[in-house]
C-alpha cells in the first residue's frame, strides 16, 4: 500500500512512529533532551491509557453505577471502597498521613494475599504436580515415551527444585558458643542450586536479548518501508 492510499489518521500515525523511532535511536549518541522527551511522552500516554481503562472498567461499573442502579445492600457495600478512597486522599497531607495508613494497609494485605495465593496455586502446586508426573513411568510407557529419558528429566527437575529451595534457606542452628552456623549439607545443596539459578537467569537474559533484537529489526524494517516510497522518485 502506497502513502497516497492511506487515510489521514494512518499517515499521521506512521509519521509520528517514524519520528519517535528516530528519537529513541538517538540514545545511541548518548542521553539527550529529545530522547528524554520521547520517554516522557510514552510514560504519559501509558499513564493516561491506564487511567482511562481504570475509569471505564473499574470505577464506573463497580463503584459509580452500583450507587444508582443497585439495591440497598449493594449500595452499602459500595460505600466501603468509597470511604477507603477518601481516607487514601489523606496521604496528601502530612498531618493526616496516618489516617491514610488504613487503606494502605488494606491494599498491601490484599496484594500480598493475592500474590502468595497466586504463587502457591499457580506456580508451586503445578510445579510439584508436573515434577511428580515425570516419575509416572507407567503413563510414559503407555504414551510411547522413552522411560529412561523421562526418568532422567524427572531427576534433573527434582534436583533443581530441591537445591534451588535450599539456596534460599536461611535457617541456622546454634553451636555451644551461641554463634549461629548454617548446616554444611544445606550449603552444599545451595551451591548446586546456584548453578540452576545461574542457568535460569542465562535463559531469561537470552530471551530478553532475542526479543530486543526482534524489536530492533522490526523498527529498522519500519524505517526502511517508510523511507522507500519517499526515496524512489529520487532514483
Amino acid at each position: 500500500m502506497s502513502l497516497g492510499e492511506l487515510s489521514l489518521a494512518d499517515l499521521i500515525g506512521i509519521i509520528l512512529g517514524f519520528i519517535f523511532t528516530l528519537l529513541v535511536f538517538s540514545y545511541i549518541l548518548g542521553d539527550n533532551p529529545l530522547f528524554r522527551l520521547t520517554i516522557h511522552i510514552f510514560i504519559g500516554v501509558a499513564a493516561g491509557y491506564a487511567g482511562i481503562v481504570a475509569i471505564y472498567n473499574v470505577l464506573l461499573p463497580r463503584l459509580i453505577v452500583p450507587l444508582f442502579s443497585a439495591d440497598r445492600g449493594e449500595r452499602l457495600l459500595t460505600l466501603v471502597p468509597i470511604l477507603l478512597s477518601l481516607l487514601l486522599l489523606a496521604k496528601l497531607s502530612p498531618r493526616l498521613a496516618r489516617v491514610g495508613n488504613i487503606p494502605m494497609a488494606y491494599l498491601v494485605g490484599a496484594g500480598a494475599a493475592a500474590a502468595i495465593g497466586g504463587t502457591v496455586i499457580g506456580t508451586l502446586f503445578p510445579q510439584s504436580i508436573a515434577t511428580m508426573n515425570l516419575f509416572d513411568l507407567q503413563a510414559a510407557r503407555e504414551a510411547g515415551i522413552n522411560i529412561g529419558a523421562q526418568f532422567i528429566d524427572g531427576v534433573v527437575v527434582l534436583v533443581g527444585t530441591v537445591t534451588t529451595l535450599a539456596y534460599f534457606h536461611f535457617g541456622v542452628r546454634s553451636r555451644p558458643d551461641r554463634q549461629p552456623q548454617r548446616q554444611g549439607w544445606i550449603d552444599g545443596l545451595g551451591q548446586v542450586g546456584s548453578v540452576f539459578i545461574a542457568i535460569a537467569f542465562g535463559v531469561l537474559f537470552a530471551g530478553v536479548y532475542a526479543s530486543s533484537l526482534t524489536a530492533l529489526v522490526q523498527r529498522l524494517y519500519f524505517l526502511v518501508d517508510f523511507l522507500k516510497p519517499l526515496l524512489m522518485p529520487l532514483s
